[in-house]
């Protein structure tokens, strides 16, 4: 099942004025991430997934067309699920995207992943502790 391909559209327009905007597909929708974090995602069941905030996470599944989100029958903490009449206007729309930005902004930073190259070159261990044989 292919993703809602006009709110793909709207989503892409609210964002085209950020640089740190990418799209992937993954989990049969197609994911917009900012700063490096998936922000929301046109879903293929239908529906916005949306990221926020831990401590916003509660009072916004109580807001009207706003759900748990599942991937497989487990609830996907720190998302929700907005229901296409939650989002019908565009201003409820940006509304939802910025929700969503803001909490990909608000993460945490992932240390940068070491390459086995750079393992070499910090002391020659892999991230288990083992040596690096010696080319």
């Amino acid at each position: 099942m292919a993703y809602d391909e006009k709110t793909a559209e709207r989503v892409r327009a609210l964002l085209s004025k950020r640089r740190d905007v990418a799209e992937r597909k993954m989990m049969g929708g197609l994911a917009f991430m900012a700063t490096g974090a998936m922000c929301c995602s046109v879903s293929a069941k239908g529906g916005l997934l949306v990221r926020v905030r831990a401590e916003e996470y509660g009072q916004m599944l109580r807001e009207p067309h706003v759900a748990q989100a599942d991937m497989r029958g487990r609830v996907m903490t720190g998302f929700v699920r907005v229901a296409s009449e939650g989002y019908r206007t565009d201003a409820a729309l940006k509304k939802w995207v910025e929700r969503g930005v803001d909490a990909a902004a608000a993460r945490p930073k992932k240390p940068p992943r070491q390459t086995k190259r750079g393992a070499a070159a910090k002391g020659g261990r892999r991230a288990s502790g083992r040596r690096l044989k010696p080319r």
